[in-house]
Formats: C-alpha cells, structure tokens, sequence
C-alpha cells in the first residue's frame, strides 16, 4: 500500500482524537502510560546529504527541511504537550477510507508538485522512511519514545488545498526537524509491556507476508 506523508498521516489522528486541555498538575502518567519524555534528542546515525544532489536544482536546501542525517525525522525530539486525549475506536472501514484520502492526497501533491522523477523518488522514500519511523513507535522499539501526534502541526491539514480545489503553493511556516515538539499522546490503546512486544512483531509479520504476496 502506497505510504502517505508523514504529516498527512498525523494529521488522521488528530481529527479522530478529542483533545481536553488539562491542567498541570494533573497526573501526567494517566495519559501518557507512565513513561515520561519531556523533551528527548536522539543520536544520528548517518550524515547523507541530498541538498542538490546529483546537481538536481529541484533539491536545493532538501536538507533544511529535516536536518542532515536525519533524512526520516527519526532524530526528531519530542515535548509533550499537557493534555489528555481520548481515544475514539472506529470500524476499520472508516479509518481505511480516511487513509485512502491522505494516500491519494499524498500522491496528487508528489506527482503535481514536483517535475524531476529522481527527486519524486527521493521525496516518497522520505516520506515511506518517516512513517516507518512511526510504525516503530507502535511497537515500542525504542521504548523512550511516546506514541502520538504534533497537535501543531495536524492542525495545518486545511492548508493544503485552495477553496478551488487546487494544491495551495503557500509556505506553512514549519520544518520536519520541528515535527514532535508539540507531541499529544492518545490513551485507550491495549497495550501490555508484558505481551504486546510478540503480539505486535507477529502483526508486522503477518502483514509482511500480505504485502509480499500482492507484490510479487
């Protein structure tokens, strides 16, 4: 299945989470399944640069955007806003609609927006690379990481098409490396230190396997 970008795919979250702000004294633990990550950085592993790559004019200043060597915004930080965020079950149907829209979204504003192929490539592997980054999160590899969404950053979902229906061309005024600082952590999720890790990995294998055989 075609990835969506990063910041599409946040933004799913916040329109089926109801966000009530809390004050700070409340009990950060009841919302946040008792780990605590206030503010993390989290050591780059690699230092690619694909600022101009290939002397291709249409990557000039790529590298801003996240940082170099942290092409998939896996060395992002993360601040936890103080708010409590319940969390709404759906029927798999409408949660795989709302995807579908961010994916064909995704793949409209990659295809009308940039002209160069190799840059589209790189592009969609940045993208495919963060919500790889995310799929991590859910399973827990790294466990200082909280499991959420930039509530700041969703909430530019309405900029990216004009009234007409056209793509908007207009800067929305943030970079990758800022994609954590205003972290919202929804609760209600089932998951269990104990057993969740085996659950999970045979998950991503089962899943692993369906991909594999729709693709060969």
């Amino acid at each position: 299945m075609f990835a969506a970008a990063t910041v599409l795919f946040i933004s799913l979250l916040s329109l089926t989470s109801e966000v009530i702000a809390k004050p700070l004294s409340f009990r950060r633990e009841q919302a946040l399944i008792a780990r605590d990550a206030p503010n993390m950085l989290f050591a780059r592993d690699n230092n690619v640069s694909f600022s101009n790559w290939n002397n291709i004019s249409a990557l000039q200043g790529f590298d801003d955007f996240n940082g170099q060597g942290n092409f998939n915004g896996k060395n992002n930080g993360q601040k936890i806003v103080i708010q409590e965020v319940e969390t709404k079950c759906e029927t798999i149907t409408i949660v795989q609609q709302k995807l579908a829209i961010l994916q064909e979204l995704a793949k409209r504003i990659i295809t009308e927006q940039i002209c160069d192929v190799q840059t589209q490539t790189i592009v969609l592997a940045q993208h495919n690379g963060a919500l790889e980054v995310f799929r991590d999160d859910i399973q827990r590899k790294v466990v200082t990481k909280q499991v959420g969404f930039d509530q700041q950053i969703a909430s530019k979902f309405s900029s990216i098409v004009n009234t007409d229906g056209s793509l908007s061309v207009d800067d929305a005024g943030f970079k990758g490396s800022d994609i954590g600082q205003n972290l919202v952590v929804p609760t209600g999720n089932d998951w269990d230190n104990s057993t969740s890790p085996a659950l999970v990995q045979a998950a991503q294998a089962a899943a692993n396997s369906a991909n594999n055989s729709t693709s060969s």
